[in-house]
């Protein structure tokens, strides 16, 4: 056989193996095609040659046999593939060739431009040899060109009960305009709602320009602790380029970056970002940018971003004045803060709680509080229970028990557990033995069931020898039926792994 044009001449051993004297049995011939096909991948870049000797020198000559079905099915699902009618013309039809031949036949006839007619009249063919399985259906519905044609599939799919197939599933949702697509995922079961699904709804959203509907998807698989598939999905959909990812997809990924700690996958995006000017065009995607960097623990990465922005939000400063406080760099958030302010920039309620929570971390009590009034008296923000948190927080830690205990009994709102958990720690750092038994009272108040703020309370009734009292209590906590968590030490957990082990 002549090369193929264009491509290299065949190897010495591929050559010898091919051409093979006249007079040979079929069957050795059959042999050997199936020995090439499974072992030798320069042959099964060559389907039309390995056609041409079987056409020549075994097909038409051998009697019917299960090495022929199979011989043929390999050359089918070969790449290239070769015609795939001419080749069903040579397997004789009795016995009816078997199920995986045709499916190898409809998938080949699928896959070329030219012959999409073709498989589905084979598919009428094969429904009156064989009962359809889900492998006949996954390359035909790749190829359906027309909504009414997707449908009949569909329908047909659905008779025979194969919807239940995943990969049937996530077939179906590549082809349907997004209006179907959504209503299928909408029938998909939740936990079979992988990777790939969601890729194929978000880029859908992507190429009908729905960001928003993109946007939702992605905080969805984020809620559902999915933001390593989210990550995934954004890193698929850049590789493969066919939609390019825009501001939203971005401001959607970069929390999940964030919150899952992939601080690779953050400068990944940050990179595209750069790269594609959304970074300096749109100042969401710095904002995103920033809080990513914080969140991971990348302050001077965060910071660089800051600096770089052409333009400055409110949420700009507010992301690089929380990003200080989560990473315990206290002053640097306060004096960012007061340049804020010099900036004639507007603080929001979600500043305030930045900056208070460095000056906590600073121990700035005055210029704490001094923002703490100037909220509302200065800029007619009514200091919500958070902002009262963070204010018990810096007074707790800076020994100011008995202003931190007024402020919490001055609160236009009630108080709730974080808000007395962060005094009761406060008073443990600076033993303050009578607030504490207050705020423990309040937390037994507000969480019943919370065995450790009774073993707390007794404890501490131990430690100032008050028996009774301590008595009392274990007592309510038997009548509450209050059961305390069991307590192990280092050496009985030592012991333990030391007997498995052994």
């Amino acid at each position: 056989m002549p090369p193929i044009a264009g491509n290299r001449s065949p190897s010495l051993s591929f050559a010898s193996s091919i051409t093979t004297p006249d007079g040979w049995h079929p069957r050795t011939v059959e042999r050997r095609l199936l020995h090439l096909l499974h072992h030798c991948p320069s042959a099964r870049g060559r389907p039309l040659e390995l056609l041409a000797f079987a056409v020549c020198h075994a097909l038409p000559y051998a009697p019917p046999s299960p090495h022929q079905n199979a011989l043929a099915a390999l050359l089918l699902l070969s790449s290239p593939p070769p015609p795939a009618l001419p080749l069903l013309r040579l397997v004789p039809p009795d016995p009816a060739p078997p199920l995986p031949l045709l499916n190898a036949a409809v998938k080949a006839l699928s896959a070329s431009s030219s012959s999409p007619a073709d498989a589905f009249r084979l598919l009428s063919t094969l429904r009156r040899l064989h009962a359809p399985d889900r492998l006949t259906f996954l390359s035909l519905l790749g190829c359906a060109a027309s909504l009414p044609l997707l449908s009949a599939l569909h329908s047909l799919v659905l008779r025979l009960s194969l919807l239940s197939h995943h990969a049937i599933s996530v077939a179906l949702l590549k082809p349907y305009p997004l209006q179907h697509a959504r209503i299928l995922f909408e029938e998909i079961p939740q936990r079979n709602r992988c990777v790939v699904v969601y890729n194929t709804l978000v880029t859908a959203c992507l190429r009908a320009r729905d960001i928003p509907a993109a946007c939702h998807l992605f905080d969805e698989m984020q809620r559902h602790n999915r933001n390593d598939m989210a990550v995934w999905c954004f890193e698929r959909m850049v590789r493969e380029g066919e939609v390019a990812p825009d501001d939203g997809t971005l401001v959607a990924v970069l929390p999940a970056c964030g919150r899952s700690g992939n601080v690779g996958a953050g400068r990944w995006a940050h990179e595209y970002a750069r790269r594609t000017g959304l970074l300096d065009r749109t100042v969401h995607v710095a904002n995103a940018m920033v809080d990513m960097y914080c969140k991971c623990g990348d302050v001077e990465s965060a910071r660089e971003v800051f600096k770089g922005m052409r333009q400055r939000s409110v949420v700009s400063w507010s992301a690089m004045i929380s990003g200080f406080s989560l990473n315990d760099h206290g002053v640097e958030g306060i004096e960012l803060f007061q340049e804020m302010r010099r900036h004639g920039m507007e603080p929001n309620s979600v500043t305030f709680l930045g900056v208070l929570g460095c000056c906590a971390h600073a121990g700035a009590v005055d210029v704490g509080r001094e923002i703490f009034q100037s909220m509302l008296l200065e800029h007619g923000i009514e200091p919500a229970i958070e902002h009262y948190g963070c204010m018990v927080d810096l007074l707790g830690r800076s020994g100011l028990l008995e202003e931190a205990h007024a402020l919490i009994r001055g609160m236009p709102m009630k108080p709730n557990a974080a808000i007395w958990g962060a005094l009761l720690s406060a008073c443990r750092a600076h033993v303050g033995l009578g607030i504490a038994e207050v705020a423990l009272k309040e937390l037994i108040h507000l969480e019943p069931w919370n065995s450790g703020n009774y073993v707390l309370l007794a404890n501490l009734y131990a430690e100032t020898e008050r028996w009774e009292e301590a008595g009392e209590l274990r007592k309510l906590m038997r009548r509450m039926s209050v059961n305390k968590d069991p307590g192990h030490s280092v050496i009985e957990e030592l012991e333990f792994q030391l007997t498995i082990a052994h």
